[in-house]
């Protein structure tokens, strides 16, 4: 364990690597990109942290983009490292690229590249805040993934930091990017439906307590850095947490890591979509970069389910939206003269004369488990062909390329990114206080409550040598 300790780098070793530089890189003058001819001033490096499920799929996405090149990848995960190379240099050979793509098990080396302009942080939530602020410090714009940290003051530090070096950053809530979203906060906002009273957001079930076995480590896992600030030492090594893959044959994943589901590593479904359901129905309010007043946990006094009140009189549920599919993620907004529903591939109104034609899609419906296994089973050749669902993904990394190259702030900064997963936080820590919380958005603090003040989901103290 020492060993492995030892290999990990201090803020000040990683501040005093020698920089890799250009040199390492192979850089062509122009090339040319899912036919677009890009010049070297606008090309856009990326260095991906993070070559699971989501860096594969957020791959995709990013190389539909014109004008990205992927330089470098890092995961503790040595198979991971090398399958993402792989992937990445077959698409760079198909475009006419020399194919190139440096793998790290340590971030800090990564970062050092002066040729990566852009990371993309696709870590488990527990990395997302340090992985981001030093991504900022050594000057990259940063792309990471929802939720954007496991706890309150992390997400605080992370805009503070961001603000501070003037960094791009995107929050991977690629909703906001998405059709049906977009039109369902227009028509919220614009009245259609009257003054909102009611918002049913159904997101899941909280985390519960880790209850996986032990297993032994695999060799090609480096388990100390996977853990990194994390300090709780009941948590040990699953293959759920860290779900593996073969190389040869090439397997993927059988399942996203189950370290989602878990007090002690994650935020469960609360976060997982809550990330996207609570962000697009506070957007829709007005509640970007603020947040609800007062969380009640579901069971409190006959609380039917998890109530967020807010300082403008709505008041968003965690509950079904849709009558006859209780488990489907989704918005149901009610208001004084009608409601609006929104899901993934779904908008319905009331009046249905304002919902466009190539939006409407199809309302959820429960599905049968066979139905759900081929569903997932053209999910996975999708994904594996290089395809993916990138009708929603690759709109939302085309902004924050965009933005990257503008200066402008993207559709989902860091901002609303941390006002959302604030939110997250909230409504777990009220479940597991059992009780309600109340909660001052504009001073980002507790009222005249230092139990939820001290929850290891507003802060924690990082295992060593880690710091925030």
């Amino acid at each position: 364990m020492k060993k492995k300790k030892d290999k990990a780098l201090s803020r000040r070793k990683f501040m005093g690597l020698s920089a890799l530089g250009i040199s390492s890189f192979t850089i062509l003058p122009s090339f040319t990109i899912n036919g677009v001819r890009i010049a070297p001033s606008d090309r856009v490096v990326l260095g991906v942290i993070g070559c699971g499920q989501q860096g594969l799929n957020d791959f995709g996405g990013f190389s539909s983009v014109p004008g990205v090149q992927v330089a470098a990848c890092c995961d503790v995960d040595s198979m991971k490292q090398m399958r993402f190379k792989k992937r990445v240099e077959t698409w760079q050979t198909s475009k006419g690229m020399a194919p190139r793509c440096d793998t790290y098990e340590q971030y800090e080396q990564l970062l050092e590249r002066t040729d990566i302009d852009a990371i993309e942080v696709a870590t488990p939530d527990h990395w997302h805040a340090l992985t981001t602020i030093h991504a900022c410090q050594s000057g990259k714009d940063v792309y990471v993934q929802k939720p954007l940290s496991f706890t309150i003051q992390e997400s605080l530090k992370m805009v503070e930091v961001a603000k501070h070096t003037k960094r791009v950053v995107q929050v991977g809530s690629q909703q906001r990017s998405s059709g049906e979203f977009q039109k369902a906060i227009e028509l919220v906002q614009t009245g259609a439906i009257g003054h909102i009273e009611k918002i049913y957001a159904k997101v899941g079930d909280p985390p519960k307590p880790l209850d996986l076995p032990e297993m032994p480590i695999p060799g090609n896992l480096n388990w100390n850095l996977w853990l990194g600030p994390l300090n709780d030492g009941n948590i040990h090594y699953n293959s759920d947490l860290c779900p593996p893959i073969s190389l040869d044959p090439e397997e993927r994943e059988k399942l996203w890591g189950a370290w989602r589901w878990y007090r002690e590593t994650g935020n469960g479904f609360t976060a997982d979509w809550g990330a996207h359901m609570f962000d697009i129905s506070q957007a829709a309010i007005g509640m970007d970069g603020s947040g609800p007043s007062e969380i009640i946990p579901k069971g409190y006094n006959g609380q039917e389910y998890l109530t967020f009140k807010y300082l403008n009189g709505v008041v968003m549920t965690e509950q079904p939206y849709v009558e006859d599919f209780p488990g489907a993620q989704g918005i149901k907004f009610i208001g004084t003269d009608g409601w609006i529903e929104v899901g993934r591939g779904y908008l319905g109104c009331s009046k249905a004369e304002l919902v466009p034609e190539k939006l409407a899609g199809n309302r959820p419906k429960q599905m049968t488990q066979e139905e759900r296994r081929a569903m997932y089973e053209r999910m996975q050749k999708s994904r594996d062909s290089g395809r993916g669902s990138f009708e929603i993904s690759s709109p939302h990394m085309q902004n924050f390329v965009d933005c990257v190259r503008s200066r402008e702030d993207p559709i989902a900064p860091i901002q609303v990114g941390s006002s959302t997963a604030i939110t997250c936080c909230l409504g777990n820590i009220a479940t597991e206080l059992q009780r309600p919380v109340k909660w001052n958005p504009a001073t980002w603090k507790f009222v005249n409550d230092p139990e939820a003040t001290n929850h290891r989901l507003n802060s924690y103290e990082y295992r060593n040598p880690y710091k925030l």
